[in-house]
Order: structure tokens, then sequence, then C-alpha cells
């Protein structure tokens, strides 16, 4: 595909898109692995202090939880701010 504006150079058009992996979009890309690192993580050391089966439920609660939570983030938006609730009063210095 050529451009009209530079004939010969070929664009590409999802050069402003987030990057995407298995669904995971932007920045949650990084919170799954982090996810993934800390469950492995937290399996070893369950494993050597408690056992196999301490270390699995150890692992499969962090798994749970941050995919979860990385599964519920990424659905409000890539781009979500927190949303402030209520009413405020912002009081001007009487020498304005």
């Amino acid at each position: 595909m050529e451009s009209n504006e530079h004939p010969g150079y070929v664009t590409s058009k999802g050069l402003q898109r987030p990057l995407e992996v298995f669904g995971l979009r932007g920045r949650y890309i990084y919170w799954a692995v982090g996810t993934v690192v800390a469950t492995f993580l937290l399996f070893v050391v369950g494993f050597i202090f408690s056992g196999f089966t301490v270390g699995l439920i150890m692992s499969t609660a962090v798994l749970g939880a941050g995919g979860g939570l990385t599964f519920i983030k990424q659905s409000k938006g890539l781009y979500s701010k927190k949303d402030d609730n209520g009413v405020f009063i912002f009081a001007r210095s009487i020498g304005e």
C-alpha cells in the first residue's frame, strides 16, 4: 500500500493502536506477567516451607485474584481514570 503524500513508502494503519497479546491490551500485559511471576514465586515459597498442597492453594488464590483484577480493570477501559463521586466545594480566599 502506498501513500499519496510519499509514493514508494509503505504506511501502517495500526501504529496508533495499543499492543495486544492474548486479548490483553497495553499496560494490562504487564499486570498479567506480574501476576504469573508472583504466582510462580509464591508457589515455590509455599512448597518449600509448607508442602505442595499449601503452595498450590496460595498460588491459585494469587492467580485468581490477579487475573480477576486484571480483567476487571481492562473492562473499564485502557485509559480509565479515577471517578470521584460526590459534591466538591472549592473555597476561594477572601483576597481574590
